[in-house]
């Protein structure tokens, strides 16, 4: 579905919802804990709550591929949408932790269905040449709303107290999801022998992409940890060393401005090296930023690491959805992209758990063993992910400009010859032959 593509068309159907719908979670997310606070739960249950958006995401995760694939990708977020707005409206009208953690499992659930449906329609609209940097600037523009949202949001929490950062979210749930279903609606792909659409049972994928999901969903799942634990990690040593709240958010937000000016590049780097040219450096950076973090004793340290941190954490911006749409078979595509999403939520889920189990014998042992767990996942994705080389697109089309079969064959030759040894042949990426992963222009 990419012949014609416009990519201006992508600017009102994708990345500005993106924008908003990023600006309501940024508005949001902050006031989670405080309205925990404020409804009488202690801290540690508050934390819980906080936790409970990203264990909904997980939660939704598989069941987004069947519903994307059932309905499509427009009727998906319409559904994400609405089942996102009653999440957010039972936690701003909470009157009980307990209701409030109820709101914050559905706005996780409903954030994984529209997240699928995002995905997936992008992975079907843009041509693999320019895939990494489509993926990039949706992810972009969601930072740079996720960025902005907190100030937003404070200018209504002085209006109408904590809740009001809810309703900001609220308007950008809303939204969002009606300028993202007027995007058309993609032909959804059918079965050759009866014409019908195909759905393919969880079981079934994990089963036919259990050698895929077992190592380069790994290297998924560490760099979702990593990149989670850094929002936990951070603030903690920030108060070890004695600061206090508001320049520990001068140091986020500084974190944060650098993410958002490596994060385009990103998708540029990675059209044009590969995935694991940005994937390896982006996890190095992280990894070395959270093992020089206990020796940081002062503000000026601090805000050295949290300037690398942002820099790697911007460096991999996309890179996860673009290896998930580079290796999803174009049958079954919602459904393979919910059990790769899931690999990731799952990190960004248990990361920041596992940091506070180790932190309980000491902070610094939680900085290095998340340190320790990026350069993991950097080594996996240098070992799994198909190493790039320069290849001519239009001598495929050539080859085999009237022959569909052809050409795919074409491209899984070629997909064997451009990998490591290292790597996965082609068959573990997908069951059926598909367009290379780290083809590029």
């Amino acid at each position: 579905m990419t012949e014609g593509f416009d990519p201006k068309s992508l600017i009102t159907a994708v990345f500005v919802p993106s924008a908003i719908f990023g600006i309501g979670q940024g508005a949001g997310a902050p006031v989670v804990a405080l309205l925990a606070r404020e409804l009488g739960a202690s801290v540690p249950v508050a934390g819980v709550v906080v936790a409970l958006v990203a264990l909904g995401a997980v939660i939704g995760d598989l069941p987004a591929g069947s519903i994307v694939a059932r309905l499509g990708e427009r009727r998906a977020i319409l559904a994400g949408t609405a089942l996102g707005t009653v999440g957010v409206l039972v936690s701003l009208t909470a009157w009980t932790p307990a209701v409030l953690a109820a709101g914050a499992v559905l706005t996780g659930f409903a954030n994984a269905v529209w997240g699928l449906a995002r995905q997936s329609y992008l992975a079907e609209a843009v041509p693999i040449e320019r895939r990494a940097r489509a993926m990039a600037a949706f992810a972009t523009m969601w930072r740079l709303g996720f960025f902005l949202g907190p100030f937003l949001g404070a200018g209504v929490i002085h209006l109408v107290g904590v809740r009001g950062g809810l309703a900001v979210q609220a308007v950008g749930v809303v939204l969002s999801g009606v300028l993202m279903a007027r995007a058309p609606d993609l032909g959804r792909r059918t079965d050759a022998g009866t014409g019908e659409r195909t759905h393919t049972s969880l079981g079934t994928i994990l089963r036919r992409h259990r050698r895929l999901l077992g190592t380069l969903g790994v290297a998924s799942l560490l760099m979702g940890a990593a990149r989670a634990s850094r929002e936990a990690v951070l603030p903690l040593w920030a108060s070890h060393i004695g600061l206090d709240a508001a320049t520990v958010s001068i140091v986020f937000g500084i974190g944060g401005a650098v993410d958002l000016l490596c994060s385009y590049p990103a998708g540029q780097l990675m059209d044009r090296y590969g995935r694991r040219a940005v994937a390896v450096p982006s996890l190095l950076v992280i990894g070395v930023a959270f093992l020089i973090l206990p020796v940081a004793d002062d503000l000026a340290s601090l805000a050295a690491v949290a300037v690398v941190l942002g820099i790697g954490n911007g460096l991999g911006n996309g890179v996860i959805m673009t290896l998930g749409a580079d290796t999803a078979p174009p049958a079954t595509r919602a459904e393979f992209l919910a059990a790769w999403r899931l690999t990731h939520d799952t990190g960004m889920f248990v990361g920041p758990f596992a940091v506070g189990a180790v932190a309980t014998l000491s902070l610094a042992a939680g900085a290095l063993t998340v340190g320790g767990l990026a350069l993991l996942g950097a080594a996996c994705m240098f070992r799994f992910v198909p190493r790039y080389s320069p290849w001519p697109r239009r001598t495929l089309e050539q080859v085999a400009p009237a022959e569909p079969a052809l050409h795919n064959v074409t491209s899984t030759l070629g997909h064997v010859c451009v990998s490591d040894c290292s790597s996965p042949k082609v068959g573990d990426w997908t069951s059926s032959a598909s367009t290379p992963p780290t083809s590029g222009r």
